[in-house]
């Protein structure tokens, strides 16, 4: 039974997506031009923008009263509300399961969010475990997350796989403790030199099924 490594956002759960959703109300309700989307998106990073920073950002953008505390919660709450999971995905997740695949999240983030994700989406039901980095006090690439995730569901890394959109997180994270992996490239290009992924797939439910038809498991895309 290989243990089945998966990243959250923008892997199992459209979060840029979420963030639109969430983005596109927020500026409805402050009376913003709906085209400042389009600085919001911008100004999140992808969520590797501090949620401080970005609640700075925001109430000082459009001079708002609103305490940062206020702001960050909103971000918080905005986002775990607006997060959907594609039923495909979850049936995905049963089918490695049912194939002898061990599944287990693994997420850099803030834990009461990807856990709050994880949970309120249904993940929780189509998963073994879930580490989160600030939990864990240990972020991805660092080997280290990865093997208490394999710690957590008493199982070896070896024979393991990995699937993630994040070149350096994910992809540099499986290279580092020597497992195949799936990059979700979200419509981008590989351009890492120093590392490429096993196998490149348009989204999680094409990724999983990469795993499951990998032969021989290890050689790498093309």
């Amino acid at each position: 039974m290989p243990l089945l490594l998966l990243d959250l956002d923008n892997t199992l759960v459209d979060r840029e997506g979420a963030f639109r959703m969430w983005g596109t109300r927020f500026l409805s309700e402050i009376s913003a031009p709906p085209y400042d989307i389009d600085w919001l998106v911008d100004a999140d990073a992808d969520g590797l923008t501090s949620r401080w920073d970005l609640a700075d950002a925001i109430r000082d953008r459009y001079r708002l009263r609103n305490s940062v505390i206020d702001l960050v919660e909103e971000l918080h709450e905005g986002q775990i509300e607006a997060t959907r999971l594609d039923p495909m995905v979850g049936a995905a997740l049963r089918i490695a399961a049912e194939a002898g695949w061990v599944p287990v999240i693994v997420t850099n983030g803030e834990t009461r969010q990807q856990e709050a994700k994880i949970r309120r989406t249904g993940l929780d039901r189509f998963v073994a475990d879930w580490v989160v980095s600030q939990e864990v006090d240990c972020r991805k690439p660092n080997p280290r997350i990865f093997e208490i995730a394999a710690e957590r569901a008493r199982m070896r890394l070896r024979g393991a796989w990995l699937i993630g959109d994040s070149p350096e997180a994910d992809i540099g994270g499986a290279t580092t403790i020597g497992i195949p992996s799936v990059w979700i490239h979200r419509g981008r290009q590989w351009t890492e030199r120093r590392f490429g992924p096993t196998r490149i797939a348009e989204g999680a439910i094409q990724a999983v099924a990469a795993v499951l038809a990998a032969d021989p498991p290890h050689r790498m895309a093309r």
